[in-house]
């Protein structure tokens, strides 16, 4: 196994592991959050279904200084209300959702990166 096939395995691997905790994430907090009338409106705008998850999740992983920019900005409508979230969520809520976010952020970024190396026979 030389370091491409090693490097595309451990990308397989992270997006299955992604795709495992979108379907936790979306069960266990988003559903409880959709329910809840106080935090039902204030999920973000949803491009595709489910696209929701992952403005609780950024909501959930970005530090706080980073939301309050968020939500004071013109854009404000398209994101998550972290103030709000974070008061609706436990713990547990909150360490699914980071690992999450950064996760699919992670392996997103890896597999776009790789690709383009690919490309340009880089690698």
């Amino acid at each position: 196994m030389n370091n491409t096939e090693f490097f595309v395995a451990i990308l397989i691997f992270s997006s299955i592991i992604v795709g495992a905790l979108y379907i936790l994430f979306g069960q266990l907090t988003v559903r409880k959050l959709r329910k809840n009338p106080k935090t039902k409106e204030i999920l973000g705008l949803e491009y595709a279904s489910g696209w929701d998850i992952i403005n609780v999740a950024q909501a959930l992983a970005f530090p706080k200084s980073w939301s309050r920019k968020l939500e004071g900005s013109r854009l404000s409508f398209m994101y998550a209300s972290a103030t709000i979230i974070h008061d609706n969520t436990t713990k547990f809520d909150r360490v699914l959702g980071f690992i999450f976010y950064w996760l699919l952020i992670l392996s997103g970024l890896s597999g776009g990166l790789f690709g383009f190396l690919h490309f340009f026979g880089l690698i």
